[in-house]
């Protein structure tokens, strides 16, 4: 289970002007110039992207400053975008809720002759692919982004929730699988919806952190509609089937279109850097004026010195604006760039692989454990999800139990998620890259452990872990991924990670096969086997970043360096 989970958008880097790293107290450090890096989910080369000339205004691919946007329309952005999320971004991972649903309806008995672990098979296959799905989308989606805008990115997620809702809902009279493709739109509806939303968090850059809290909430909660519709049914007896429900659904993607296409932003909105670049570009572009400046006055005729004056007060009355939607403190990139040092610096391994190529850096060590253990650890969690009930039913022979379970699940998979939030950016920015690789492999061989414990309370430790360890995990990732590799390559190499740990994860159906044939519906040996796959690989990540993280550390204390600032 996983889409993109970020805690900034933009970091503010000293860039010495020399290009290499200052002597801490020499007069080139106090030279260094502060650089404004936007992170980029476009897993396109730089030269790949359209070049807009400064006239084309309308081009989607542009970006706008928030301070053009009334403030109230700017909030209603916000509030639709977090609803929308909440309704789209993340549903199809609420399915551990909805499988029993789709089990009472008769979900592919047709095919399956009245076999249970035929249909137990075909949903999981169902989830797999839809997940693989989220993964894969994220690549396509930060291009379509950044060449045409947030507006086309949510016009094509609506369409794709759309026809998803339509397979789902007559997914017994279609001649396919439409249970399959239903899911799959479903799942590719919430990347377009939830990664174009990121942009809004520019819209107030003095609470940026906390928009893109609600919206990573709201991606998490989205996970509770399915619980929603699963109380729904039960408490009208089965009346509520799944082709009424994804008929209402419908109203989602209608809904989504109409605000797309009114009141939602065609264009992203500018990063705080790019409104800094704004205000401290030059007034004037007049290649007509001779470069000697003695000159210059002369030059100068009244119809020039009006147009310069219009300039200026139009130059004058943007930075007024800027600086009043930032406030004084962000405008000073002295502090933006002090304050991401002292996180940098604690991270231990910040910048290590932003001076090599996205080919290099995929090539390295740093690409290959990471991806390797987010390969397992992904796979775990989305095949924990899809199993959860069928596990605890052979666990612990209990039908009842197991429900009881599941169900606990489903209420603590979206508050996990949302509890986590402010705790994990915290953790993130004060501690080690190498401390926080470290709590994940101990936590994730803690939850391996639980989860084969035939004890009641060892169930519920398990879900707890689980449902806080997700969030933080996928956090963890990206973080890793921008800290190690920077943000110019982010979209390539963050991209690489993610989609190739999506298309592992049809590795499911393989497990799925073990589980209810090799192991005989026994889920200990499987879920064994990934705990010693993902300790075996998490020992030799946390191992291989302490060892350079040391290295690297005195290396720099040996050439006198400051610590956490990037080569570029």
């Amino acid at each position: 289970m996983s889409l993109q989970r970020i805690g900034s958008l933009e970091t503010f880097v000293n860039v010495p002007t020399e290009g290499r790293r200052p002597r801490r107290g020499s007069a080139s450090s106090v030279a260094a110039s502060e650089r404004a890096r936007k992170l980029t989910f476009n897993p396109l080369p730089e030269s790949w992207n359209p070049v807009f000339d400064d006239e084309d205004d309308g081009h989607l691919g542009r970006t706008r400053g928030a301070f053009e946007v009334p403030q109230w329309k700017r909030i209603l952005q916000v509030v639709v975008m977090v609803v929308f999320c909440l309704f789209a971004a993340g549903i199809v991972f609420g399915y551990a809720a909805l499988k029993p649903v789709l089990k009472k309806e008769g979900a592919y008995q047709d095919i399956c002759d009245g076999s249970d672990t035929c249909v137990e098979i075909h949903l999981n296959l169902m989830f797999t692919v839809a997940a693989v799905a989220t993964n894969v989308a994220a690549l396509p989606v930060g291009a379509i982004l950044d060449h045409y805008g947030p507006r086309v990115c949510g016009i094509i997620g609506a369409l794709f929730l759309t026809v998803g809702a339509l397979f789902m809902s007559f997914a017994k009279s279609l001649p396919f699988d439409a249970f399959l493709f239903g899911y799959l739109f479903l799942a590719l509806g919430g990347p377009f919806t939830y990664i174009s939303s990121f942009q809004l968090s520019n819209a107030f850059p003095r609470h940026s952190g906390l928009i893109l809290a609600l919206l990573t909430g709201a991606f998490d909660a989205s996970s509770a509609l399915f619980l929603v519709y699963r109380i729904i049914y039960g408490k009208t007896g089965g009346s509520f089937g799944h082709h009424k429900f994804f008929q209402v659904y419908l109203v989602v993607p209608v809904v989504i279109l109409i605000f797309q296409l009114t009141l939602l932003p065609k264009q992203s909105y500018k990063t705080v850097g790019e409104m800094i670049e704004e205000i401290e570009a030059p007034v004037f572009d007049d290649s007509t004026v001779a470069p000697n400046a003695a000159n210059a006055d002369d030059q100068v005729d009244e119809q020039t010195a009006l147009l310069r004056e219009e300039q200026r007060e139009h130059h004058e009355s943007i930075a007024h604006d800027i600086e009043e939607l930032l406030g004084p403190s962000k405008v000073d990139k002295d502090k933006q760039a002090q304050h991401e040092e002292a996180k940098n610096e604690r991270s231990g391994v910040w910048g290590v692989m932003h001076n090599h190529t996205a080919w290099d850096q995929i090539c390295s060590p740093w690409f290959v454990l990471i991806c390797l253990f987010t390969v397992v650890q992904m796979t775990r969690i989305n095949y924990f999800v899809a199993t959860i009930r069928t596990q605890y039913e052979a666990i612990f022979g209990d039908t009842e139990k197991a429900i009881e379970i599941n169900h606990f699940f489903d209420l603590a998979l979206p508050l996990g998620g949302i509890i986590s939030i402010p705790f994990i950016g915290i953790i993130l920015d004060h501690t080690s890259t190498v401390a926080v690789l470290s709590t994940l492999v101990a936590v994730a061989t803690t939850i391996g452990i639980l989860g084969v414990l035939p004890y009641t309370w060892a169930a519920y430790a398990n879900i707890v872990l689980f449902v806080l360890y997700r969030p933080f995990y996928y956090t963890a990732v990206s973080d890793y991924s921008a800290k190690v590799f920077g943000f110019r390559t982010f979209g390539k190499v963050y991209g690489t990670i993610i989609c190739l740990s999506g298309l592992l994860n049809f590795s499911q159906s393989g497990l799925d096969f073990l589980f209810h044939h090799t192991f005989h519906g026994d889920p200990v040996p499987v879920n064994l086997l990934l705990l010693a796959l993902g300790l075996v690989i998490g020992i030799c990540l946390v191992g291989f970043v302490g060892i350079q993280a040391r290295w690297l550390n005195k290396k720099r204390e040996a050439a006198g360096y400051v610590n956490g600032r990037g080569e570029y």
